[in-house]
């Protein structure tokens, strides 16, 4: 009785909760909006919301898009854009900023995921990476899909999935989420919990394709916006949401051994070549 009481253990200052038994842990998604350009300051509010969620009992938490420099890569959120200053904002993935997060995942000993515009040599990217609580990089994806609306991105080219300690998960950045194709893929790779950051559109729409998501692919799916966060089950409900337009930290529990299988087993593969013919 008495270790089943004394699950929690003191790390740099910060009550880090034992996983339940089941296999289920709590996510944090930030649903914060970042300055633009000023990547000081948005690190000072990742670090800020993290400690808070931490404090709250999360081991995983979720920036949304691009918060690191304040998404604007978009030349809708930043008209008269020039690719020498978006350059110039861009952070690589062993940059000095990057290095901060990852100390702040360690310190708190949390899965910590950063939206960034990545910098690979003279190309850009918008990126997510997940630092695990030992700091180390747990995940790594670069958007694949776009409006049209990032001109000096490079598009990625792969949907990897990754194991943690709970369980295996994937990434997708706001205008993937609007194709079918990647989240199910994701989940045929054996996802059982997506990633979701985005910037862009929200609202009935939104909530109801992100429902959908979870429930065509059986997964768990956490969806974080500066202005809306949604945690959804592999039924499609969803089991915690933002309480209006305002910066907040929003919590709920993910159980990765909770998915639902069905609808991909099932599945006639033999018979979908026809929506690889881009002519159709």
């Amino acid at each position: 009785m008495v270790f089943r009481w004394f699950l929690s253990v003191f790390v740099a200052g910060t009550v880090v909760a034992a996983p339940p038994v089941d296999g289920s842990f709590v996510v944090a998604g930030l649903s914060v909006m970042p300055e633009p350009w000023d990547k000081e300051a948005n690190y000072r509010k990742l670090e800020r919301y993290a400690r808070e969620a931490a404090g709250r009992g999360a081991q995983v938490v979720i920036s949304p898009e691009g918060f690191l420099e304040g998404y604007v890569g978009n030349e809708k959120r930043t008209p008269g854009l020039t690719r020498e200053r978006y350059v110039a904002v861009g952070e690589r993935i062993d940059g000095p900023l990057l290095g901060r997060v990852a100390g702040l995942a360690r310190e708190l000993r949390i899965y910590l995921s950063i939206g960034f515009a990545e910098r690979r040599g003279e190309e850009m990217f918008n990126s997510v990476a997940v630092f695990s609580p030992e700091g180390e990089l747990a995940a790594h994806y670069a958007k694949s899909h776009t409006a049209d609306d990032e001109p000096f991105n490079t598009k990625g080219k792969s949907f990897p999935v990754v194991t943690t300690r709970f369980g295996r998960w994937g990434t997708l950045i706001c205008y993937d989420r609007q194709m079918t194709e990647p989240a199910r893929i994701l989940a045929l790779k054996g996802a059982q919990f997506l990633l979701v950051p985005a910037w862009g559109s929200y609202g009935e729409m939104n909530d109801m394709m992100m429902r959908v998501r979870a429930y065509e692919n059986g997964v768990w799916l956490a969806f974080v916006h500066p202005r809306r966060c949604l945690i959804i089950s592999p039924d499609g409900k969803v089991v915690a949401a933002n309480e209006g337009e305002r910066d907040q930290v929003v919590l709920g529990r993910v159980n990765p051994g909770k998915v639902r299988r069905e609808l991909l087993e099932r599945r006639r593969p033999e018979l979908y070549g026809e929506i690889l013919n881009r002519a159709r």
